[in-house]
């Protein structure tokens, strides 16, 4: 399956586009995520093998009394599933593990950069946003934020997929307005200036 296949599938899920696969999707990590909120991972991941261990074994001895009794020659219901190739391949796992790294090397020179002060109005603004997230933190448990953010995550963007031209209205203001305030404060405060990066 192609990188474009995987990222078209995760964009009709995010966006409703079959509402009953949406739905299921939605509603099991949703589940899911309230079960390991109120029951530890263990218990969550036992109930949850335990429920499809029950699942499969009542299909498969339904299944077999079936054939009995229709005196039929099926073979195991699960025979497609149990001879998949479930083996990682190298090549993939390569591609995924570059594809990681990236990601991480990406992420730990931007972070070098904000905490050794390359550049000052991006620095404040890191702090800014690591002071606002001390009370998120006081607030909301690290469960609760990962539940919002994937309640989020399957509303949001249809949201805005159904309402873009407000949204994009109110927004294109706010950020006028910010950019005026920052243009204000960069005048008062001459040492917040960006500095201008050499071509």
């Amino acid at each position: 399956m192609s990188q474009d296949t995987k990222s078209c599938m995760v964009k009709d899920l995010i966006y409703w586009r079959d509402v009953r696969t949406t739905g299921v999707v939605f509603g099991s990590m949703l589940v899911v995520l309230i079960s390991l909120a109120i029951f530890s991972l263990l218990s969550v991941l036992a109930y949850l093998s335990l429920a499809c261990l029950s699942v499969t074994f009542t299909f498969v001895v339904y299944k077999k009394v079936m054939g009995a009794v229709q005196k039929s020659t099926d073979g195991h219901p699960f025979k497609p599933l149990l001879e998949m190739d479930i083996e990682l391949k190298e090549d993939k796992l390569k591609s995924v593990i570059e594809q990681v790294l990236k990601h991480v090397n990406c992420t730990t020179s931007e972070v070098r950069r904000l905490f050794l002060i390359e550049d000052l109005v991006d620095s404040v603004k890191f702090g800014l946003l690591l002071w606002v997230l001390t009370y998120i933190g006081s607030w909301f448990n690290g469960m609760t934020l990962i539940i919002l953010a994937v309640i989020c995550l399957f509303t949001l963007p249809k949201v805005y997929e159904t309402y873009q031209v407000q949204i994009d209205n109110y927004i294109g203001m706010a950020k006028a307005q910010v950019d005026n305030v920052l243009k204000i404060v960069q005048s008062k405060v001459p040492f917040l200036k960006k500095k201008e990066k050499p071509q």
